[in-house]
């Protein structure tokens, strides 16, 4: 693996949420990790979708953060996969992706995404949203 594309050590608080994000433009990808590992979660970063297979079942998170427009493998080859795996399949997706058309977020939510984000991200809407998916999983185990 390339610097570029390795996983990157998680960045966690205590007993945090694991988020793993998968952003190849590196300003959203930093700009992210650092704003989620503020608010308290654990993040690790991938940068392509070969990378986010194998960071996957390592770092076993609770919430995926995915965008569709990556160098090797797009979000949606991605979601399909997560889907067709029993482990993965019951982890939430929530797309933030730069693509804004309703047949964009049509795909990702019917292969399985929960939320669908467009960038430019309104940080607020998109705690937002992880809270509410977290909540969810804690609520589907009660």
């Amino acid at each position: 693996m390339s610097t570029q594309t390795q996983l990157t050590e998680p960045h966690c608080p205590v007993h945090p949420a694991r988020i793993l994000l998968v952003e190849d433009n590196s300003t959203n990808r930093l700009l992210l990790l650092d704003y989620l590992t503020h608010i308290g979660y654990c993040v690790s970063s991938v940068v392509c979708g070969r990378d986010f297979l194998t960071a996957l079942p390592q770092f076993k998170p609770h919430l995926v953060l995915l965008d569709i427009k990556l160098p090797d493998i797009d979000g949606y080859s991605l979601l399909q996969q997560m889907r067709q795996n029993e482990t993965w399949s019951k982890i939430p997706v929530v797309v933030v992706s730069a693509c804004a058309f309703k047949s964009d977020q049509q795909r990702a939510l019917g292969l399985g995404a929960r939320r669908y984000l467009v960038k430019p991200i309104d940080l607020n809407a998109l705690h937002h949203a992880i809270v509410e998916e977290l909540r969810q999983i804690q609520s589907d185990r009660s």
